[in-house]
Parts: C-alpha cells; structure tokens; sequence
C-alpha cells in the first residue's frame, strides 16, 4: 500500500509539472503572439517597376515614365502581422525627394516618433539617408496602410498592412476562404511632385489625374490597357474578405461588383455590425473590409471604381476603373464580356451619405469601446477653401484671378514648421515652433453653408499660422465640423492621427445644437479615423486623448493638405512612465 506522504509527493510533482507546463504554454503563446516583423523598403525612382503582371512592366496610358516607389513596386510591399507584434521598416531614401512613411491608422501608442507627418512628427528623410521606425500594434487588428507623407509621393509610394487577431483568436464572423487586398488608386502621366509644385506656385487646385487603378492596374477601359488589369479568381460558393482601401489623392470613390452583394463587417480597423450593400463609398484614407461571396452562375464580373465628386463645378477625374472576378471553370473573360455594374453618378450624395450614416460598430466586438459620456473640450471648428494674397512679383491663376487658392480651418491656414518638428519642438520644449492658441470656434459666425457668402470678400481670406490644440493626457475630446461653402462646399475627408473616434452624428446644412444633439448615437455609432464631412454639411466626432505626442488632423485630399486644411494636438504626458512619451531614437532625422 503507498503511503500517504509518497501520494502527496506524487500529486504535488504533478501539480508542479502541470503548472510547469502552463506557464510554458503562456511563455510560448505569447511569443508566438508577440513577434517581430521586419521589412526593408528601397525608395527609389524607376520604370522597372515589378507589377502584378510582368507584360509592359512600367508602361501606363501608353506611357512609360519614371516614378518613385518603393523595392521597385507598385503598389508597394504588403506587411502583414499580428496584433500584438512589433513592426520594424527600415526605409532607405534613394529618391532625389525628401521622404517620410506613415502608418495610416496604427494609433503609435507611445511610439509617436514613429508616425510619419512630415514636420509634425519627424523631418524627413534626406535624399541617401534612411530611417527605422519601430512601433507595437497595441489593441488594433484589421485593415490598414503606409504611404509616403511628404509632397504628392504618396500617389505611388503606398502599401497594405494587414493586421490579423492574435494567434489563438479569431474574427467576429466565419473564416473566409481567402483575403484579398484591394488598393485603390490614382494615375498620373507625368511628375507627381513637379505638378504639385507648380500647382501651389500658381495658385491653384491639384492636376487631374488620368485615370484610377485597382492593385495599380488601371484597367480595360483606358488607352493601351487591355492586358492592364487586376484579376481575381474566386471558387463558387466560397466566401472572400476584400480588404478595400482607398489610396487615392485627391478623390472620394464608389466601388462596385456586378450582379454581387457585400457585407461590410469592419471600417477604418474597427468591426461593424454586419451591413449588406452593393455599393460602397470609400473616401480618400479609408478602408472598408466586406465579405463577399461567390454565389452567381460560373462567369466573369467587372469591379469598377469611379469618383465621388461632391464639388458643383469643379474638374475632377470622370473615369473608371475596372478589374475582374472570374470564376473557376468559367471561359476566359476576353471571349466573352464579363457582366458590367451600374455604378452611382458621380454627384450621388444621397447614395454616399446613406451609406456612410448606416454603419455602426460592433458592440462587444473585439477592441470595441464605448462613447465617452463626460466630454472636458469642446470645439466647433468650419472646415473648407480660402483664399491667399497673391505674393508680389507672382502671377497667380486662382479664383479669383489675381489670388491663390488656400484652405482653412477655423480661419487658420496651417503652416508646419520648417527648422524643426512640432514633436521635437513639444518634446524638448523649444519655444517659438507653433502656438496653442487655435480657436475652439470660429471668429466669426457667419451662414456657413450658404453659397452667397462669396460675395464677402474679407471672409475668403485666412491667415497662416502654426495653431494647434494643447491637451491634457486623458480627457475626451468633442469636435463638430462644419463644411462651408467658401469657394465651394465639397466633402472633405478629414483624418485624425493618432487615435480613433465615436462618430455621433452627420448632416447637411448649419449645424443646431439645439437639435442635432438629439441625433446622435450614443449606443453604437461607427468608430473610424478618417470621415468624410458631408458636402455643404457637417460631422460630430469624441476620442480620448489618452496618448502623449503630437498629432496631426488634416484632409486626405493632398491638394488641400500643402495649402492649410489641417491642424494639431499636443496631447500632454500622463502621470506615470506607462503613459509618458520616449525620448526619441537616436537615427530620427534632422532637419
């Protein structure tokens, strides 16, 4: 018979081994979910690009002509990790360009050298120097993307980051069968970066792009691109994720599938509840991620892309973009002509505001957090155009002749420092980079929306300025946006680095406390970090400013971004060294 003290020794070497073998499991766990994703990008310029397809490598528009990008692809390389790993990119500048790389949509949780504005967060990288940025993904998963943040590079200097759960977890919805990235895109036949530039020395908007593309394929429909096309074969029956971003310039866009129905289930990184649609509205910044299913007869279908253009009167990019899904065992689409959807006119604003107002978030899903009720500051800030006094000795081509196009919001046009970063600036506290003086509501209240406004004059002219928003670590932030109709009303999609936001509410004309504060959504609205703010109209936005940095808020539309419509927030230090911002890496650039 085994003594008593011998079981409890058995049992207690068990107990010890078992525990053992536990924490080794939890070690292993979160190693495996905690890794280190590590990708080199060489920015060069090139027209030995390697696209999808190695037919007519570098040609576009039956053209061929240099552009930069970056390890010679368009778009750019794909970095895929987990939520909980840290990302290390080393990006090596051998563009004749000043470069910086942001990180479109990771919140930079105490890694706000990291993000990627240039002169807010960084100066950027010298033409042969590099730079590493390190960062954590920290409670995010879903779609995103990095671009270039300086100048109109961004226009081919752009790439997917697909952030997937934890190992060990799972998405709020089946499985697909496969992910698929879709990148929208914006075409140019001929220098980005010098058209820029001569557009803000004249005065004027951005050129118009010559066509959009899908995965940087412009598609069928233009000038020498037959074989130009991004493809995407599917198995009936089976259900895909489409990662859909839209990595245009200077344009809002529909996306449609022929004869095929999506089921949103996540925008901006942050899941919804799952809403069913055939059209999307996807604006500059933006991703949505749909589940789609291969449920039609055996046979092709056109996705095609156009522009959303909200402006009356204003030139934009009238044409579409177009790929294909080809079913397994269909005949190929060349012999016969794939089914074509029917997309929105470009002006369809009812279309664009009843999608975007019909999403709402995941409540308890993953990452989800609830609107904060208790709001410590306040702001409503009118967004939109402007004008400039046209320097001397300049001739300018705005409107009107004799001016230069500018924009502004609350009557501030941003101007980022030149010497050094507004970060650097917080940071080491150097005085006389920007003041903290922006304005929580505009100087002067006026019929925002009302075109008649134009004809007073004074009022179309904003100063320059370098004001931005000081706040405490932690406290919530409420912000109402107002389009106005100066020069114009558009719908801006406006992005908030650093953060996520409640969008409570959205609608057209003057914004009433008095009665819009009755709409908004409390419960489940959709949380994002990119929204675009109803033409002629207005959006209601909270976050938390619970990371210490700088950080930038501008439009996406990067031929408003170099002529003022943006501002910043310093957030402050919290109390404890969890929550107080590094020095910063010793290779950040200098200016």
């Amino acid at each position: 018979m085994t003594s008593p003290s011998v079981i409890y020794s058995i049992e207690m070497g068990r107990l010890v081994f078992l525990f053992a073998s536990s924490l080794l499991l939890m070690v292993a766990a979160t190693t495996v979910s905690a890794a280190i994703v590590e990708h080199s990008f060489n920015v060069m310029d090139s027209t030995l690009i390697h696209f999808p397809l190695e037919s007519q490598a570098g040609s576009r528009l039956c053209n061929r002509h240099v552009i930069t990008a970056a390890n010679g692809r368009l778009p750019g390389p794909s970095i895929r990790a987990r939520e909980g790993d840290t990302l290390i990119i080393h990006v090596f500048n051998k563009s004749p360009y000043n470069l910086t790389i942001h990180w479109h949509g990771i919140h930079q949780m105490l890694s706000a050298w990291a993000d990627g504005p240039d002169m807010i967060t960084q100066c950027p990288i010298r033409p042969g120097n590099k730079y590493t940025y390190k960062f954590k993904i920290i409670k995010q998963e879903g779609t995103f993307w990095w671009h270039s943040h300086t100048s109109t590079l961004r226009a081919t200097l752009y790439g997917a980051i697909i952030i997937r759960p934890r190992a060990g977890s799972s998405y709020p919805f089946p499985k697909p069968y496969r992910e698929v990235p879709i990148l929208l895109g914006e075409w140019w036949n001929g220098n980005v970066v010098d058209m820029a530039n001569q557009a803000l020395a004249h005065g004027t908007g951005p050129n118009i792009s010559d066509s959009y593309t899908i995965n940087g394929w412009p598609g069928d429909l233009y000038p020498c691109s037959q074989n130009q096309m991004y493809k995407l074969k599917v198995k009936q029956g089976k259900t895909y994720l489409l990662r859909i971003t839209n990595a245009a310039v200077d344009n809002n866009l529909f996306y449609k599938i022929a004869n095929h129905k999506m089921i949103v289930v996540a925008v901006d990184a942050r899941y919804t509840n799952p809403y069913v649609t055939d059209v999307l509205v996807v604006a500059s910044g933006q991703t949505i991620d749909v589940l789609l299913t291969a449920d039609q007869p055996i046979g092709s279908y056109y996705m095609a892309a156009r522009a959303y253009a909200s402006a009356a009167g204003l030139e934009f990019d009238n044409t579409t973009t177009r790929g294909v899904i080809v079913y397994e065992g269909a005949p190929s689409w060349t012999s016969r002509t794939p089914l074509m959807p029917v997309l929105p006119a470009f002006n369809d604003t009812p279309t664009a505001h009843k999608f975007s107002t019909s999403l709402t978030a995941l409540v308890g899903g993953p990452h989800w957090e609830p609107v904060p009720l208790k709001v410590d500051h306040k702001m409503f800030v009118t967004i939109g155009m402007a004008l400039d006094v046209c320097p001397s000795n300049t001739t300018c081509q705005g409107p009107p002749v004799g001016a230069k196009l500018s924009a502004s919001m609350n009557n501030v046009s941003f101007v980022p420092p030149s010497s050094l970063s507004l970060l650097q600036a917080f940071f080491f506290n150097v005085r006389g980079v920007y003041t903290t003086d922006f304005p929580v509501k505009p100087p002067v209240q006026f019929d925002y929306t009302n075109p008649s406004i134009n004809g007073d004059l004074p009022l179309l002219f904003a100063p320059k300025g370098t004001r931005i928003t000081k706040l405490k670590f932690n406290s919530t932030v409420e912000m109402v946006m107002q389009n106005t109709a100066i020069i114009g009303a558009e719908n801006h999609p406006m992005h908030l680095h650093g953060f996520d936001f409640h969008v409570l509410a959205q609608g057209f004309g003057n914004f009433n406390p008095a009665t819009d504060t009755l709409k908004y959504n409390l419960f489940n609205p959709q949380i994002r970090h990119t929204i675009g703010v109803p033409v002629g109209g207005w959006a209601v936005i909270r976050f938390v400013a619970n990371n210490p940095g700088v950080w930038f808020m501008h439009c996406h539309f990067d031929g408003h971004l170099p002529i003022g419509l943006a501002t910043a927030f310093v957030v402050e230090n919290g109390p404890t060294p969890e929550t107080t911002l590094p020095p910063p890496p010793v290779d950040l650039p200098q200016c």
